[in-house]
């Protein structure tokens, strides 16, 4: 029965995984405990899991890459997909709670990386808990971007902890983000995109980045594009409300 569903929940003519084998509820609770591995620092993040071509074993000491962009709810992986080819030089991560959709978007990409030789090695995912364990995985100024595509919401006001981009996580942030590092946040819920620009607004370390630099901003086009989110409120007619914040440093 195994090899059955193995089989089925793979497009034939692509390879790729089918979607509807990987479905899960579309939030979890962020707070909670989940049972995975988490690496003692960043140190022990081992590279060669993730991008086994770039990292032929978990020795990095002779390569000083470093992944760079992470997406933090990566969703499906849309995103990191476009990103892949669009920063081919950059590593980058998606970083997901869900069991099912972490696993779909290491299919995905082991699948793309097999009719695509050379191409999306520098992405991939990892099943983890992005509120309590980004030191873990990133060490000081490391990132230069932050993805924070259509997060939870979380309505009610007693579970605004909960929020992915809060005034305490954005300290966090500021940490692993180099300066001139980029933010990018979007959601379709007004009160959540006024919320997030406001965190930022607050933060002594984030500015605004003007209109001129998102509209030459690729990256910024695809926030909406790339994401199976962002193109289901399309198809419905409904409006985005974006955050787009750079990393400043105090001392300059």
């Amino acid at each position: 029965m195994m090899s059955g569903k193995g089989n089925i929940s793979k497009n034939k003519s692509t390879g790729l995984p089918r979607k509807r084998f990987y479905r899960a509820r579309a939030h979890s609770n962020p707070l909670s405990d989940s049972h995975f591995p988490v690496p003692l620092s960043p140190q022990h993040v081992d590279y060669s899991i993730h991008f086994p071509q770039i990292f032929p074993s978990s020795d990095r000491s002779g390569d000083a890459r470093r992944i760079e962009f992470a997406d933090i709810g990566c969703g499906f992986g849309g995103l990191l997909i476009s990103l892949s080819t669009l920063f081919p030089e950059k590593l980058m991560i998606g970083m997901e709670i869900r069991d099912k959709v972490t696993e779909y978007v290491k299919e995905r990409i082991l699948g793309l990386r097999t009719t695509n030789p050379g191409q999306y090695q520098n992405v991939s995912v990892v099943r983890t808990n992005s509120m309590k364990y980004i030191p873990n995985y990133f060490e000081k100024s490391q990132l230069s971007k932050m993805f924070f595509l259509f997060p939870d919401p979380h309505f009610k006001e007693k579970n605004h902890r909960r929020r992915v981009i809060s005034p305490f996580l954005l300290d966090e942030y500021a940490y692993v983000l180099g300066a001139g590092g980029i933010i990018y946040t979007i959601t379709d819920v007004e009160e959540l995109g006024e919320w997030m620009k406001t965190c930022l607004e607050n933060h002594p370390l984030f500015e605004a980045i003007t209109d001129e630099e998102i509209e030459s901003d690729p990256v910024v086009k695809l926030l909406e594009a790339a994401t199976e989110e962002g193109q289901k409120v399309a198809r419905n007619g409904g409006q985005t409300f974006q955050a787009v914040f750079r990393r400043i440093s105090l001392s300059a």
